[in-house]
């Protein structure tokens, strides 16, 4: 199968995730927007400024350094007496190599951040101060040390202007960012209550996160003008759910339970495309509480139905399908998840009546995809090219449309092989609507099959005679490249069962693929032996046969053998695709 849409992937190290430091959507509260919460102990970086008089147009030095090394930086000037107001005048470079100026605010060079990742110990700028600069002036810095720990809004001493009376200012202690006061849920959730006051989407399905280590775990539920969550699975990294309009990634409504060394940082977020999920600048959520145990994350938190003053927040009295995925993570940074996400089959009204949510983690597109494949070489294609194998001498005076039994027969079943192939290979591309840049060898081998599907009927039309000399070739030709369709689609097969969109459950389904591929070499072998016994008790046992009927050839096959062979292979075969049929069925 082709490569499947990645919810919530990419990587992030600075103030708002971009190493190259254009960290304008941090402009207004200074916090990075990578999720985390900002630590607040006593800060190992300073903010100085070399003079703290000033007058319009004068330009003062301020420097940022510290006793360690930091990855990222954001520096603006405030109104000392309302530090949460927009900034104030703007800067000069002094090392335009590691230090970039930026808009905020509508203002043309008002803040400074870094230009890259590369650790830095001391960085100054020079602010200009303006015509129109109030009486009293701080600075602040938010420092990134490494992704995940950072200190936000650092003041500078207050600076004042030369002639005009300073009014009280806000205190230092009281500049810093919003946290989220947090508790440890002391046990884990339940599916108790699911269905009835509460709607729950369960993997597997009817699942119990409370008894269950492997139990994906997403309940909602209203409690007057807000939504709880509980959200819940097996992961060491991070897992997340998403409100989405439709079944695709991109304008989702994002919230995140990342473990960071044993502790959880839960935020909301919003995902515009394959892109990391941009961190919500405000506290949107209460009553937040985690819990990691048993190689489990859970995260519960309330949030309101509506919030205006945020609109990547979705309403929550609207219907969405729903997403669930997890993780890895690294230092509260979270990376590309490697299995499907959970998607509800249909929208489901948030606070609508409390039902049981049905999901999978394939689309069924996909689905049919895989089955139709399996289908065509587990049992159309393998009964094709055995019964061309090895019954080509029977029924010598019988015909079918005026040919060979045994040539009519392959020739069906071998064009419902082409057929269902080809439908098969085309549903990945009306599910993506295009080759996938990260396609896997899985849909460069599904192309070899589809290619040599093609050909070989074309080739079988396009046969000389059976008298030709160039028959010989054709014979070969049509044998080989029949062989090598046939392996590649059974590589194609073990390949395809460990896709995102379609991963079947290890090492089950791979044992049962393993398992057909050793029946029907086997059940080959029993009639290669066969054959080879009969023509070593003189019986005859020509090389090739013609298409058309002869009457004169040879009736010492044990046709009824062989058949009684071909008809316990075929049930095998059904039985060996049913049961890979109904793993797709189940996921």
């Amino acid at each position: 199968m082709l490569c499947t849409i990645l919810l919530f992937c990419g990587t992030l190290t600075s103030v708002t995730g971009y190493k190259n430091g254009k960290v304008e959507q941090s402009c207004d509260s200074m916090v990075p927007k990578h999720g985390g919460q900002a630590n607040t102990t006593a800060s190992p970086y300073t903010l100085s400024v070399d003079s703290t008089a000033f007058k319009p147009g004068d330009h003062i030095r301020v420097t940022l350094s510290g006793r360690q090394q930091f990855e990222g930086f954001l520096i603006e000037a405030r109104d000392a007496e309302d530090p949460e107001g927009p900034a104030v005048g703007s800067f000069a470079l002094t090392k335009p190599e590691i230090s970039q100026l930026l808009t905020c605010h509508s203002i043309q060079g008002s803040a400074v951040s870094h230009t890259s990742a590369a650790k830095q110990t001391e960085v100054d700028v020079m602010w200009n101060a303006p015509a129109d600069a109030p009486p009293t002036v701080r600075f602040l810095a938010t420092v990134v040390a490494h992704y995940n720990n950072f200190w936000v809004k650092i003041p500078s001493p207050v600076i004042s202007q030369s002639g005009v009376t300073p009014h009280p200012v806000q205190s230092t202690n009281s500049i810093s960012a919003a946290t989220e006061t947090t508790a440890v849920l002391p046990q884990p959730f339940s599916s108790e209550g699911c269905g009835q006051w509460k709607s729950c989407l369960l993997d597997p399905a009817h699942c119990n996160p409370a008894t269950d280590t492997h139990c994906f775990f997403l309940s909602y539920h209203t409690e007057g003008q807000s939504v709880q969550f509980e959200l819940s699975g097996p992961t060491q990294g991070y897992i997340s759910f998403a409100l989405s309009e439709d079944e695709w990634m991109g304008n989702d409504d994002v919230y995140l339970c990342v473990n960071d060394g044993g502790r959880v940082t839960v935020n909301a977020a919003y995902s515009a495309g394959r892109t990391y999920p941009e961190m919500a600048d405000k506290a949107v959520l209460s009553d937040v509480g985690w819990r990691v145990a048993d190689g489990m994350i859970q995260c519960r938190f309330r949030r309101a139905t509506i919030i205006p003053q945020d609109p990547q927040r979705f309403s929550l009295d609207h219907s969405y399908y729903l997403f669930i995925a997890h993780g890895s993570a690294q230092h509260g940074e979270i990376h590309k998840h490697k299995r499907q996400p959970l998607i509800s089959a249909q929208r489901q009204a948030i606070t609508g009546p409390a039902e049981i949510v049905t999901g999978s983690r394939s689309p069924l597109i996909m689905k049919w995809h895989g089955a139709l494949m399996l289908i065509a070489w587990m049992v159309a294609g393998s009964t094709g090219t055995f019964i061309a194998g090895f019954f080509k001498p029977d029924w010598p005076e019988k015909t079918l449309f005026g040919q060979r039994i045994w040539f009519q027969v392959h020739r069906a079943v071998m064009m419902l092989t082409v057929m269902l192939t080809f439908v098969g290979f085309t549903l990945p591309f009306a599910y993506r609507r295009h080759w996938s840049r990260g396609a896997s060898a899985h849909a460069f081998l599904g192309c070899i099959v589809m290619a040599l599907a093609v050909i070989q009927p074309i080739m079988a039309a396009l046969r000389p005679a059976p008298d030709s000399s160039r028959r010989r070739i054709f014979n070969w030709l049509h044998w080989g490249a029949g062989g090598a369709a046939e392996i590649f689609a059974v590589v194609a097969m073990f390949v395809g069962m460990r896709q995102p969109s379609l991963l079947l459950p290890f090492p089950w389904t791979t044992g049962v693929l393993s398992g057909f591929v050793i029946w029907v070499a086997l059940s080959k072998l029993i009639l290669l032996v066969h054959r080879r016994a009969l023509c070593e008790r003189g019986s005859n046992c020509p090389d090739e046969h013609a298409i058309l009927s002869n009457p004169e050839m040879s009736r010492n096959w044990d046709t009824r053998f062989k058949v009684l062979i071909l008809a316990v292979f075929l049930t095998g075969s059904l039985l060996f695709c049913i049961a890979l049929l109904c793993s797709i069925s189940a996921i």
